[in-house]
């Protein structure tokens, strides 16, 4: 079989490729190991992603913004940024970048259903589930997959869409600049008594790293970052006892707390891909780069990576040129660079910053937030940043 493109990886990322792809005559296969059951109906994972500005007007074209249920959508007005015990707070304001809010949170579970719903509407797009490449065989000039079946597939374009860990760059021989910072991140949905007023928390506290994402009502997502034994400790403690240690970490700065969902763990561990393309391939999404959540940036950048493939393969299809062929790869892969480094650099400078309790970082942490907090024209710059607004 020869299709157009093969996109491995049916999550957000690349479903939003093959969705934008669709209706310009090519034709396109995704590959999942999932069933498709897990795909229509995806289980909560705890996740909530913050969207720009920018994100949700692309949704919006790729016709997923409409498939979202309002209570999936919560708003983002503003954000801050405390430091150890202090009640000092570095606040960043959406009208610092002339907008009402920084943007919108949306569970992941929410994106995914609506992503599947939008790809199942496209008769140019086959969806491959439970299923997966046994090998990957590149010559001059092509590519050649072959599936767990024994179904061999030989694309114009191959694009790995299968996660910060994924098997398909390997196999294409591609590496990864890989940042493990040696921490686990638990997320789950707590109820409390105090209003949130639609504010996002970053608290770096000492020996430990908390954050509150607000959803509709008075619940927000909580995030908290600590050594991968503390967390396994947490998810083993019964509801009550959780929550009571979940207050005490918040020093119970919203009040009385509950859990009102279940609790999920993942590895903190960042990805920069040495190449975003090679021979008839490129990488999307977290295989390209995979963020630490600080900056809420990790599905906007994959979000970005769409729009710009996006437009490079249906620029060169448009002039009947080859999609597959090395100068429309190059400008993606140039702009994605140009789009993602500068922020995943500094996001790992401000990490190992603001997680070294050492006393002169303490200092300097603390110093760096009241000197930003006086620096209106950098307090702009980060709320036009994390709007995605320009300006």
């Amino acid at each position: 079989m020869s299709p157009d493109i093969v996109i491995v990886g049916a999550g957000p990322a690349g479903l939003c490729l093959a969705r934008a792809l669709s209706g310009h005559g090519l034709s396109i296969i995704v590959l999942e190991r999932q069933a498709e059951q897990a795909l229509a109906e995806p289980a909560f994972d705890g996740r909530e992603i913050a969207l720009t500005h920018g994100s949700q007007a692309l949704l919006e074209r790729l016709g997923l913004w409409a498939r979202l249920p309002d209570e999936d959508i919560a708003v983002l007005r503003d954000a801050q940024v405390f430091n150890g015990p202090s009640l000092f707070a570095l606040k960043i304001r959406a009208e610092q970048a002339g907008a009402e809010r920084l943007g919108h949170l949306v569970a992941n579970q929410a994106i995914r259903r609506a992503a599947y719903q939008a790809v199942s509407d496209c008769a140019d797009v086959q969806l491959l589930c439970e299923t997966s490449v046994r090998a990957i065989e590149q010559r001059q000039n092509e590519v050649k997959l072959v599936l767990q079946d024994g179904q061999v597939l030989q694309p114009r374009l191959l694009v790995a869409a299968d996660s910060r860990f994924s098997e398909t760059r390997r196999q294409l021989g591609i590496g990864a600049q890989l940042k493990d910072f040696g921490k686990t991140m638990l997320v789950c949905r707590m109820q409390h008594e105090q209003d949130h007023q639609q504010i996002a928390w970053e608290w770096f506290g000492y020996g430990q790293t908390l954050a509150l994402l607000p959803l509709n009502g008075r619940q927000s997502s909580m995030v908290l970052t600590l050594p991968p034994r503390e967390i396994e400790r947490l998810q083993k403690l019964d509801e009550a006892i959780f929550t009571r240690e979940m207050e005490k970490r918040f020093d119970r700065r919203l009040g009385a707390m509950q859990l009102v969902s279940s609790r999920h763990a993942y590895p903190l561990v960042g990805a920069y891909a040495r190449r975003m393309v090679g021979n008839r391939c490129a990488l999307l999404g977290d295989a390209a780069v995979g963020m630490h959540p600080v900056t809420a940036h990790g599905f906007n950048f994959g979000l970005i990576g769409v729009q710009l493939l996006s437009d490079a393969l249906l620029t060169a299809h448009g002039k009947r040129q080859d999609i597959g062929a090395p100068a429309p790869l190059a400008r993606y892969e140039r702009q994605l660079r140009l789009a993602t480094w500068p922020l995943y650099q500094s996001t790992n400078l401000l990490v190992e910053l603001y997680t070294n309790d050492r006393l002169p970082a303490r200092l300097l942490r603390g110093a760096g937030l009241r000197v930003a907090q006086g620096l209106l024209p950098l307090k702009k710059g980060i709320a036009r940043h994390l709007t995605a607004r320009t300006g």
